[in-house]
């Protein structure tokens, strides 16, 4: 399954089990940004997230947490 920056659920959960360590509220964007490109199935233009994006991703991320 590849992951488009549209995925924002999807990503969270990922980037859930691959830093499970994080607390997501405390993540910044930009380091948010890089962890979702590194992601094995991410597969989107690096340069189409936008602040938007990343915020739902957190906050999916925060929620999934919860």
């Amino acid at each position: 399954m590849s992951l488009k920056w549209t995925d924002s659920l999807e990503i969270a959960i990922a980037l859930d089990e691959v830093h499970p360590d994080i607390d997501p509220a405390r993540v910044n964007f930009v380091d948010l940004r890089q962890w979702v490109i590194a992601l094995d199935e991410f597969d989107d233009e690096p340069e189409h997230s936008g602040e938007r994006i990343l915020e739902a991703i957190q906050m999916h991320w925060i929620e999934e947490r919860e």
